[in-house]
């Protein structure tokens, strides 16, 4: 879950990271009264999931509270980077010397939390850090040992810092680190981490994005208020939107992560990239998914009821394809079960819609006698996704 610049910044605030005065405001007549709190020249940035706000219109700069006002009531009237923004942070004014970049993230490779330091900060980075000789320098974290102050410095010293200042910016990168294990972040990044004039060190942007599969014990953030959501590059629909819900009806498992599309084939998939496969699938046999939703993780009879009934209640559906590759972590038995009730509870006679059962794996004989009752038809493991992909496309055709 990808927070806002300004739902970052209250995180690096609460492990002792300084930033900007400034406050988020969702009126122009809010961020007149922060402008006038500042006093002096202020920065308004819009609030959205996206970068390069600045190249965009979406970072401008005040002189005085009633120009503050003004900007924000054209910002909110506005798009960025084609997304409707409905809240900007009003901060203080910098200046700024110079410009770094500091960030945490997850290295796929070594399987350990990597930081990275650069000399340069702003836009494009990513670019710039990829050109040899750029100046950014990279760190593997032992999770046993964490990030010792040593360490810290000597990524400050990289960057530049001396006698005060190595102290300064040696703990922001210790408490970046910091934020990630208490918040269970899988990125948290400063860019830019600026110098001011008067010698200062402060996260002019931080960008933090939130395991999803910790939100569950993440309790302090809602406390912050900064509520669990997906980005999509898009607003979600009412489906998704409820999809999301039913997946938070409980912390165990995976059953609601619903993206949807404009067809007529209801899919529960899953097992890693066997969920794209089945998907694929269904396109090959000139199916039409009606939605992508994977599931894992052993989810509950009832958050997988919840979830057959959503996908079942989409206008238009009129078969329901359950087809995973063979899971070691899920047990079968209790797919088919919310399955069923999901179906039953939307009147659909399992016997007579067209429906595909595919889930080999834990408890499948139990969840294979379930089916049998109720007259679904199902694939073992002997029988390929491909061809239950292939057999519900067929199924219901006029």
């Amino acid at each position: 879950m990808r927070l806002y610049e300004y739902e970052g910044k209250i995180l690096a605030q609460k492990v002792g990271i300084p930033v900007p005065a400034g406050k988020m405001v969702d009126s122009p007549e809010k961020a007149r009264e922060v402008a006038g709190e500042i006093k002096g020249e202020v920065v308004v940035k819009a609030q959205i999931l996206l970068g390069g706000r600045g190249k965009a219109g979406g970072v401008r700069f005040a002189s005085d509270p009633g120009e503050a006002e003004k900007v924000t009531r054209e910002m909110l009237a506005t798009r960025v980077r084609d997304r409707k923004v409905e809240k900007v942070l009003v901060e203080k004014k910098l200046e700024i010397v110079e410009e770094m970049y500091l960030g945490i993230t997850i290295d796929e490779i070594n399987k350990r939390m990597i930081l990275l330091a650069g000399k340069t900060g702003g836009v494009e980075v990513e670019a710039i850090a990829q050109k040899p000789g750029a100046g950014f320098a990279r760190a593997l974290v032992d999770p046993f040992i964490g990030v010792p102050g040593f360490r810290a410095k000597e990524l400050a010293k990289h960057l530049g810092a001396t006698d005060k200042g190595l102290g300064a910016l040696g703990n922001i990168v210790s408490r970046l680190y910091a934020l990630v294990q208490k918040f269970d972040a899988s990125v948290a990044e400063i860019n830019p981490l600026v110098k001011t004039k008067d010698g200062s060190y402060l996260a002019a942007d931080c960008r933090v994005e939130i395991d999803d599969d910790a939100i569950f014990r993440q309790k302090e953030l809602e406390s912050l208020g900064i509520f669990p959501r997906e980005e999509r590059g898009r607003e979600p629909t009412e489906l998704e939107r409820k999809g999301a819900e039913i997946d938070r009806v409980d912390h165990r498992g995976v059953a609601g992560r619903v993206v949807e599309f404009d067809g007529d084939t209801a899919l529960i998939i899953g097992g890693g990239g066997a969920s794209l496969t089945v998907f694929d699938a269904i396109l090959k046999y000139g199916g039409k998914p009606a939605n992508y939703c994977e599931i894992g993780g052993n989810p509950t009879v009832r958050k997988l009821q919840l979830l057959t009934e959503l996908i079942l209640s989409k206008p238009g559906v009129k078969r329901l394809a359950v087809v995973t590759n063979v899971l070691s972590n899920t047990r079968v038995d209790l797919v088919a079960r919310g399955v069923i009730k999901g179906m039953l509870n939307r009147g659909l006679d399992p016997r007579n819609f067209p429906v595909v059962f595919r889930v080999p794996g834990a408890w499948e004989d139990e969840g294979f006698r379930i089916l049998d009752k109720y007259g679904i038809k199902y694939f073992d493991r002997t029988h390929t996704m491909d061809e239950a992909a292939q057999y519900i496309c067929q199924m219901g055709r006029s």
